[in-house]
């Protein structure tokens, strides 16, 4: 039993990423504002971010610098390099989609999913 609750509790930072993947998945799916689709989208983005930094980090590793020194465990600088990048794709995505919803709110004057399809289908019907 200690052995299985240390193994939960050494692995704290997947238990932190499951969590928060799931949460921004729910609020995804299950709300129909807007805005708050795209506060779910980047809470599921923030969890991916810290499982790949996760992955990265090695305990007792140090910087990838050359001393000399042999048998030294390096921490892999990869993850974190292209989560840099990908941080930069999320910020632009989420800026384009606020945009976006700044111009629907403008059309149909409002921004809750459900609404602005009944609007659309009562458009249909009239034609």
């Amino acid at each position: 039993m200690e052995d299985a609750l240390a193994f939960i509790a050494g692995r704290y930072n997947y238990w932190m990423v499951i969590v928060l993947m799931v949460l921004g998945l729910y609020v995804t799916i299950a709300r129909g504002n807007l805005i708050k689709k795209i506060i779910g989208l980047n809470l599921f983005q923030t969890s991916v971010f810290m499982l790949y930094i996760s992955a990265g980090k090695i305990v007792g590793g140090t910087a990838p610098i050359a001393t000399g020194t042999p048998g030294t465990v390096y921490s892999n600088p990869l993850p974190h390099v292209l989560i840099l990048t990908a941080i930069v794709v999320g910020i632009s995505t989420t800026a384009l989609a606020f945009a976006l919803i700044v111009r629907i709110r403008e059309s149909y004057g409002t921004i809750e999913e459900d609404e602005i399809l009944a609007i659309e289908h009562e458009l249909e019907r009239d034609r």
